[in-house]
């Protein structure tokens, strides 16, 4: 296992891989028991893994306590990242979900409990609730900072605009900074190069980015049968529904005949190439559900692919970036004074 520093913002060092603890089912790895999860755990840190992330949410509150009990003997060495917004309770309630500073502050009380700890590395934000200010947010996660019952602070699932405003709320009001974001990110899903990975580059924030293998379509399983996310949870998921994400998946299956290793080792392989070429750090969270897939994640270490590989997957799930973006890609030649050709790209994006 490998360790990056979780972007230029913080000092948090973290493993490359995120083990994420099953965003549904019962356990770990959407589905694995307990027994398995404390397996897969066991494993992940056996090889190294040190970056734990789960959320109150899930299993209503079950991921966060088989965590805190699998990390109970050696706490500090681990990075452990949950999240709040959702609520707990099998039935939420207005006042005990959300961002609001009440909940905010409610949730972290009860994911400590939780997770047997008296801080916790990451928090994140899970979601926008469109009706808290930004303003109130970075409060109460600076409040919470200032207590050391969080040590940093983070977004989820939040819009670009919304989290640039975040980070600069927080630098001019000297509140904790703002030091990632959250997302999904896969050969099948890019949407986040059109402005979050953008972002999160030029202003120095990590970025952690789930479901790494598009709900298993990348495996190439599924034209095969249907087992899996597809059949047993029906959510995070991702089908053959485009011409291109059938050609996505017809390129990741050639080139692990090529090379000799599993589709979702390509699939991973790629997305650890991306973040090698990436200004800032991109950490996968990886989600197994057995001892076996597992291996399959951890053995995409020690995949390399070769720069006509990278390039060919690339170009073939690569999205439309749309406005403003190709307007400006076509402008480029006039504005840089019709020597563009000659102009050497800053390494990240400029602000």
């Amino acid at each position: 296992m490998r360790y990056t520093t979780f972007g230029h913002r913080t000092g948090l060092r973290v493993s490359e891989y995120a083990l994420g603890t099953a965003n549904f089912g019962t356990g770990w790895g959407a589905g694995a028991e307990p027994d398995e999860a404390r397996r897969i755990f066991d494993r992940f840190a056996e090889a190294g893994g040190t970056f734990l992330d789960t959320a109150d949410a899930y299993q209503f509150g079950e991921s966060e306590e088989l965590t805190g009990k699998f990390i109970s003997a050696d706490r500090d060495h681990f990075v452990l990242a949950t999240k709040f917004t959702l609520g707990a309770a099998p039935q939420p309630g207005i006042s005990k979900t959300g961002n609001s500073r009440k909940n905010m502050v409610a949730s972290v009380e009860a994911s400590l409990k939780r997770l047997g700890t008296d801080y916790i590395d990451l928090l994140w934000v899970h979601f926008p609730d469109q009706l808290t200010p930004m303003e109130e947010i970075l409060r109460g996660l600076d409040d919470l900072v200032s207590s050391g019952k969080i040590h940093h602070a983070a977004l989820s699932n939040f819009p670009a605009w919304r989290v640039s405003r975040a980070v600069t709320l927080a630098d001019l009001k000297n509140w904790a900074p703002v030091v990632g974001i959250q997302n999904e990110y896969s050969l099948v899903e890019r949407t986040a190069d059109r402005e979050l990975l953008p972002m999160a580059e030029s202003l120095g924030l990590g970025a952690a980015l789930w479901s790494p293998l598009g709900g298993g379509l990348l495996t190439g399983k599924y034209r095969r049968g249907t087992e899996g996310r597809l059949s047993d949870l029906g959510a995070v998921i991702h089908t053959e529904s485009t011409d291109q994400k059938t050609a996505v998946v017809d390129a990741v299956l050639a080139i692990a005949e090529e090379t000799g290793v599993t589709p979702a080792q390509v699939s991973v392989a790629w997305v650890r190439e991306r973040a090698a070429r990436s200004a800032t750090s991109l950490v996968p969270i990886i989600g197994p559900r057995n001892l076996t897939q597992l291996d399959s994640y951890l053995g995409a270490l020690d995949v390399q692919l070769t720069p006509e590989q990278f390039a060919r997957l690339s170009e073939v799930s690569a999205v439309p970036l749309g406005v403003p973006h190709e307007a400006i890609s076509r402008s480029l030649g006039g504005i840089q004074g019709g020597a563009s050709s000659r102009v050497i790209a800053p390494a990240a994006p400029v602000a």
